[in-house]
């Protein structure tokens, strides 16, 4: 683990989102923020959250305005605990050509904001192909926490036909695998995405895609999604697979 001394800086946040309020009390929409852990030495400032918790639950939300005239707009995200408590806020910063031209393919900046208005997380995908026809330039996401200081990789790895990931820390060194299945939309069912050992023998975590009805499988793009990991797993490493799922 390296030193961590960096201060946070003031920003601008993307889609007129207003930094959370400091005290975990309830917000005018009723949503609570976990409260603020200490300080831990070494550890990434912000990431003190994921020291507590062994699963993180992402709620993508409602576009009302995607949903009526299929204009995509900046994705933003809900990040809770499993007791529902707000832990991240992540909002996508994207041009509006990018999202309506590239689709799902395209490239964006992913922003994380804890409980003090901090930006603590920064996700950065380029232009790739996911295709199994171009090997040489498939899907690839860089993790730096605080914004700046990478963290890890989560890097697409080359099949035929089953999705498979290999998560990477700072210097490119391969630490955990992530293997997918055939047929990633199956209705009336969670799709899941397991966290494997390097050797891919032992289990880490799960990565799942949360059936969330017909309804709104049908008519809205937005995904829920549920993260675990073991309690005692770098929190490092616990930033790279929250990234991992935004990329899956």
């Amino acid at each position: 683990a390296g030193n961590y001394g960096f201060q946070a800086q003031p920003m601008g946040f993307p889609g007129g989102f207003v930094p959370p309020p400091v005290q975990s009390q309830p917000t005018m929409d009723g949503t609570i923020w976990m409260p603020i852990p200490p300080s831990i030495p070494n550890c990434p400032p912000g990431l003190e959250y994921l020291t507590q918790i062994d699963q993180i639950l992402i709620h993508q939300q409602l576009e009302v305005l995607e949903i009526v005239t299929a204009f995509e707009e900046n994705n933003k995200y809900e990040l809770k605990n499993a007791l529902g408590q707000r832990v991240y806020f992540a909002a996508e910063d994207t041009d509006c050509m990018t999202r309506n031209c590239c689709g799902p393919s395209r490239p964006f900046t992913m922003r994380i904001i804890d409980n003090l208005g901090r930006e603590v997380i920064r996700l950065q995908r380029p232009l790739r192909c996911s295709s199994c026809c171009c090997p040489c330039c498939l899907q690839e996401l860089e993790v730096q926490a605080p914004p700046g200081t990478t963290v890890g990789f989560v890097v697409q790895n080359w099949h035929i036909c089953l999705p498979k990931f290999t998560i990477q820390d700072e210097k490119r060194k391969d630490i955990l695998k992530i293997n997918g299945p055939c047929v990633v939309c199956q209705c009336c069912e969670d799709v899941h995405f397991e966290v494997m050992s390097l050797d891919e023998t032992c289990p880490v975590g799960r990565i799942s895609k949360q059936w969330t009805g017909i309804v709104r499988e049908m008519f809205t793009d937005t995904d829920n999604f549920g993260v675990s990991f073991p309690m005692d797993l770098d929190v490092k490493m616990k930033a790279v697979m929250i990234g991992a799922c935004f990329l899956i």
